[in-house]
């Protein structure tokens, strides 16, 4: 069985800088499992185009955590944090809260370990991931999935058990990118409409709270426990 490999990745940027990371990221054919399985096994490579200013032009970072309306003292899972471009700005955001930061690679979680400490971001927490599940320490009030949904194998499964680590009202969050893009992202069949990805969802127990539409490239889509 193919092992799988998530982090939140700026796709465009990386796969239009590296020619063989396009290649890898693309190289299964459609129908061929339910989920892009790739390795982000070299934080250094892959900060220069995951942390490219350059992305947050149709990443839209800022406007992405407004939306989600933090307050202080809540608890917030990047799933998929790779470099941590989310995770240090959602540590760094007015409510600053408790950010656990997620990834399946090792090596990952060590660069976010170090960057946090570099950078005096004392709320970021890095944990390492299993392919079945976030491994939470405590359960959130935001889960936020970035670029990472179609690297999730099994989904419906996946999110059903994430539901443990949601606290009463708590929300998850979903940004990836919109089919026939175009935008040097995930192939068209790794990528899902707004239907099909609550299908899956209310599979799992979820209902959408709700869409924003602002972002140029992808969906970014709110669910609460149903």
């Amino acid at each position: 069985m193919m092992r799988l490999q998530f982090a939140s990745l700026c796709v465009t940027a990386s796969l239009l800088a590296d020619p063989a990371a396009a290649q890898q990221h693309g190289g299964q054919k459609p129908g061929a499992m339910d989920h892009m399985d790739h390795k982000f096994d070299d934080p250094e490579r892959y900060a220069k185009s995951f942390d490219d200013p350059a992305r947050d032009a149709w990443q839209m970072p800022a406007r992405v955590i407004e939306a989600l309306a933090l307050k202080p003292g809540q608890k917030v899972a990047d799933v998929g944090a790779g470099t941590g471009y989310f995770s240090v700005r959602l540590a760094r955001a007015a409510a600053a809260p408790k950010v656990f930061a997620v990834d399946l690679e090792p090596k990952m979680v060590e660069h976010l370990t170090k960057r946090a400490a570099a950078e005096g971001l004392k709320n970021i927490t890095a944990v390492l991931a299993s392919t079945t599940s976030p491994n939470l320490p405590e359960p959130v009030d935001v889960v936020l999935v970035i670029d990472t949904y179609h690297h999730i194998g099994n989904r419906p499964a996946y999110f059903a058990a994430l539901k443990a680590k949601l606290t009463p009202g708590g929300r998850l969050a979903i940004v990836d990118f919109r089919k026939g893009g175009g935008d040097g992202g995930p192939p068209d069949h790794f990528r899902f409409t707004p239907e099909q990805i609550t299908g899956e969802l209310a599979q799992a127990g979820y209902v959408l709270d709700r869409a924003h539409d602002f972002l140029p490239r992808q969906h970014f889509l709110v669910y609460r426990i149903k």
